[in-house]
C-alpha cells in the first residue's frame, strides 16, 4: 500500500489576526523582542512590529500578526509621544549613553527660558539628519555598520514633523522633555542637535515611547507576563491580543448589508445612493457587516457616490468596535 504524503501544513500553528501592545523593555532591538514574541507565541509567518525603536528605548511597540499586518503603514504613519532625557555638557558618537563620551561645555549658565527658546525651531516640518548609528543605508549598506568599522558618510536630511515639544523638567545638566512627533523621528538627532543649538552638547540618557497611535504605555504587556501567561494555560497570550480595527478607531464606520458585504470581498465599489453623512471626497471608513465584523477598509468617492475598497479583510469574529458604525 502507498505511503500517504505528510501535509507540512498539518502541524502548523493556525495563524492569529490582531495586535499586541507589547511593552519592549530596555537593551532589546525592535527585532530582538519580535523574535522573541514569535518563540513565545508560535507565530513564525506575518508577524512583524510598528516602528524601529532603539535598545536604549522602552515602551510601546505594537506588534501585527496575521491579516493585521496589512495596516503596518497606519501604525508607523500614527502619531507617537516620547519622553526623553537629556544630558547637557557631552556629546556621544551614538548621539547616546551607549556611545564614547565627549566633554563639550559648561551648561550651567543656561535657564529653562533658554532651553524652550532653543526648542522652537525644532517644532513643525523640519529637516533632521539621521545618526551614523542608525539602519538608515547609504549606497546599500546600513549606516551603524559603517560606523561600527570607523567609517562615517554624508547624510542626506530627511522630512520629518514634530507637533510639540515640552520641557518637562529642568536640572541641569539634565532635561527631560515630551515630544510628540510624526513618523521617522530620530530622538537621538533631537537631543545632539539641540545640544549643538545651546553651544554645549548633548545626548540622550533614557528613552520611553509613551503611546504609538491608537496604543499606550500604560496599557502594554510584557515579554514577561505574556511568558507567565503562557506558561500557567499554553495559548493564554491570546487574551492581550486587540482586534486589528483598533488602529483605524480615529476613523467613521459604516455598516453593510449582505449585498454590499459580497460586493467587497470580490473588490467590487458599493453604490449606495445619497449617503446619510457627509463624507469628504475619498475620505476612508471603516465597514462593517450586519454581525460586526470588520471587513474592510473603504474610502467614500463622491463624483460617483459609490464606496470603493481599499483593503479588504476576511475575519471571522465581530468587533467591538462596529458599535459606532452607521447602517446602510
Amino acid at each position: 500500500m502507498p505511503r500517504a504524503k505528510s501535509n507540512p501544513q498539518r502541524n502548523e500553528t493556525p495563524l492569529i489576526n490582531g495586535f499586541l501592545n507589547l511593552y519592549k523593555p530596555v537593551g532589546l532591538t525592535s527585532m530582538e523582542a519580535l523574535r522573541q514574541i514569535k518563540r513565545l507565541t508560535g507565530q513564525r509567518q506575518k508577524v512583524g512590529h510598528g516602528g524601529t525603536m532603539d535598545p536604549l528605548a522602552q515602551g510601546v511597540l505594537p506588534v501585527c500578526f496575521g491579516q493585521a499586518t496589512r495596516l503596518m503603514d497606519y501604525v508607523v504613519d500614527g502619531s507617537k509621544r516620547y519622553r526623553m532625557q537629556v544630558r547637557l555638557g557631552a556629546t556621544s558618537v551614538t548621539y547616546d549613553s551607549e556611545g564614547e563620551i565627549t566633554e563639550v561645555g559648561d551648561p550651567g549658565h543656561l535657564t529653562a527660558g533658554m532651553v524652550e527658546e532653543a526648542l522652537q525651531p525644532f517644532i513643525g516640518a523640519i529637516e533632521q539628519t539621521p545618526p551614523m548609528y542608525s539602519a538608515v543605508k547609504v549606497k546599500g549598506q546600513r549606516l551603524y555598520k559603517l560606523a561600527r568599522a570607523g567609517v562615517e558618510v554624508e547624510r542626506a536630511a530627511r522630512p520629518v514633523e514634530i507637533f510639540d515639544i515640552r520641557l518637562v523638567d529642568f536640572a541641569l545638566p539634565e532635561l527631560t522633555l515630551d515630544v510628540e512627533c510624526g513618523r521617522g523621528v530620530y530622538m537621538r538627532s533631537l537631543a545632539h542637535d539641540l545640544g549643538a543649538a545651546l553651544g554645549c552638547g548633548g545626548y540622550v540618557t533614557d528613552l520611553v515611547r509613551l503611546y504609538c497611535g491608537t496604543f499606550h504605555a500604560e496599557d502594554g504587556v510584557t515579554l514577561e507576563a505574556l511568558a507567565a501567561a503562557n506558561d500557567a494555560e499554553p495559548g493564554s497570550w491570546q487574551s492581550h491580543l486587540h482586534p486589528i480595527d483598533r488602529m483605524l478607531r480615529d476613523l467613521r464606520a459604516i455598516k453593510l448589508n449582505p449585498q454590499g458585504e459580497q460586493s467587497l470581498k470580490h473588490g467590487q465599489s458599493i453604490s449606495l445612493g445619497g449617503p446619510a453623512l457627509e463624507a469628504g471626497y475619498l475620505e476612508q471608513f471603516r465597514a462593517y457587516s450586519r454581525d460586526g465584523r470588520f471587513l474592510a477598509l473603504v474610502k467614500y468617492d463622491r463624483p460617483a457616490n459609490c464606496w470603493q475598497p481599499v483593503k479588504v479583510f476576511q475575519l471571522e469574529t465581530p468587533s467591538p468596535f462596529a458599535a459606532d458604525a452607521i447602517p446602510f
